[in-house]
């Protein structure tokens, strides 16, 4: 059974051989295969430092290798492959844990360590790998060089994935022509297989209906793997509910409460590599609200709470298009600094000037800018529900009464911005990515915003901008 999973995964991966001719164009072996750079991300608020792991081959390449530079240049950080001739091969944006929680309190009183990793076809020479990090205007500086030799001993050549049942979930295309996603389980046992095929449809179906992907559902390869936990559900040390899972997801990430994330870099990239990927869900089995999104790492979910199709959406769209948070409400894990730059995602910014603003294309010429709402309205409900809400937690209220006050507020939101003027125009909104005054969205609402199921024009537009680098 064992050779006869690897067999039917393997062959799924035979139409990427019509892809070679333009991989070695763009300098790369003919194997299509991708290197996985492995290394350790260390330090404190102030200082960080960069140590390498291992290179490994983490199976077939899941990219469209006729576009292997990222013009958006996203994230807080970006890497670039480098040449003997210091032409660069291949880059990515990207964030990572680290890079959230060097912001934290935590980061100010001790140091910290996390393993990360960079993916990008298997070079066929040595190559340099570069790694960038934004200052404080928002420019790209060096902040790490590693010269990679193939012959070291650390670079294993041998494609050997994880021995885990794989399932097609939706499957559109060749993997270099189409967006592919990997869906790995948190907290499922044995038994509730078949549940996690179910979440897995559920997040496919979710994803494909939203408007985010109204332009790219069609392009869509979604897999799962399913490696079952011992106990059923994730660890919750908030509640005082304790839990050892396959992935070591956790809710309480930096302290808050319903942020989950796992530190298990390794086995995670371990487990997805059984199947082509850019991309990765991690489902929760659990019905508590909570999740995470990091740009080209990871999403976690709550599988089985009631706004799950909200959740894997709004992370998502952390996950695929670096997305910022439009609200600025809600308490945060984050210290915010004084000095507000023009941010780099897609979907907020500073700017007031229509010819500045990102998506001003969107923008009706007549439109006021900034462009009115009933923001003090909104606010005052906003603030009293999140005052509800701490007491709540506080006193660990069932997850049924947080969803009954979840559903009050959204019936209560999205009947009164109905109301308000410019509903449904595209404008700049204020009020965004954690700040109350001074960055400003493109619309009343959207699921960066609230717990609407629809995304914003500005997010749209984010979402078709980074889809096209993964399609023909």
């Amino acid at each position: 059974m064992k050779y006869l999973l690897i067999v039917v995964v393997l062959l799924s991966f035979l139409g990427c051989a019509e892809n070679q001719e333009s991989i070695k164009e763009a300098k790369f072996a003919n194997s299509i295969q991708t290197m996985r750079f492995d290394f350790y991300h260390h330090g404190n608020a102030e200082i960080e430092y960069f140590t390498f792991d291992e290179a490994l081959n983490d199976g077939p390449w899941a990219g469209n290798s006729a576009k292997p530079i990222d013009n958006l240049r996203l994230g807080k950080y970006l890497f670039e492959v480098k040449d003997g001739s210091g032409s660069t091969l291949y880059s990515q944006g990207f964030a990572s844990i680290y890079g959230e929680w060097e912001t934290t309190p935590e980061a100010k009183k001790q140091w910290g360590v996390y393993h990360e990793s960079l993916r990008f076809p298997w070079p066929d020479e040595n190559v340099k790998i570069v790694l960038y990090k934004r200052n404080d205007e928002n420019e790209f500086d060096i902040c790490w060089e590693y010269d990679l030799e193939l012959t070291h001993y650390k670079v294993n050549h041998a494609y050997a994935p994880a021995v885990n049942e794989v399932f097609p979930i939706k499957i559109s295309g060749n993997p270099t022509e189409c967006i592919d996603i990997v869906v790995l389980g948190e907290g499922y046992t044995l038994e509730e297989k078949s549940k996690f095929l179910a979440d897995a449809h559920n997040f496919s179906n979710a994803l494909s209906e939203s408007s985010s992907f109204s332009g790219l559902k069609n392009n869509l390869n979604i897999r799962a793997v399913f490696t079952p936990s011992a106990t059923s559900g994730c660890n919750h040390p908030h509640q005082e509910i304790y839990k050892g899972s396959a992935l070591g997801v956790t809710y309480g990430a930096f302290d808050s409460e319903r942020y989950a994330l796992t530190t298990e870099n390794k086995t995670v990239r371990n487990i997805a590599s059984a199947v082509p990927y850019e991309f990765t869900a991690i489902l929760m089995n659990d019905s508590i609200y909570g999740g995470g999104g990091i740009y080209n790492l990871y999403i976690t979910a709550a599988a089985s709470n009631d706004f799950k199709e909200y959740l894997f959406v709004h992370e998502f769209g952390h996950h695929f298009a670096d997305l910022a948070d439009e609200y600025y409400t809600s308490a945060t894990s984050y210290e915010m600094g004084g000095t507000i730059k023009e941010p780099w995602e897609l979907n907020v910014t500073i700017q007031m000037e229509h010819s500045a603003i990102k998506w001003n294309e969107l923008i009706d010429p007549t439109m006021p800018l900034p462009t009115p709402w009933d923001k003090e309205k909104f606010d005052t409900h906003s603030i009293e529900i999140q005052k509800i809400r701490t007491e709540m937690r506080k006193r660990k209220a069932p997850e049924y009464q947080m969803t009954k006050l979840f559903r009050q507020q959204q019936n209560h939101e999205d009947s009164l911005f109905k109301t308000m003027e410019n509903y449904g125009k595209v404008g700049l909104f204020e009020g965004a990515q954690y700040h109350a005054l001074g960055v400003y969205r493109s619309a009343h609402n959207c699921t960066m915003f609230t717990r609407t199921l629809e995304f914003c024009p500005a997010c749209v537009r984010a979402f078709n901008l980074v889809g096209e680098r993964y399609l023909k």
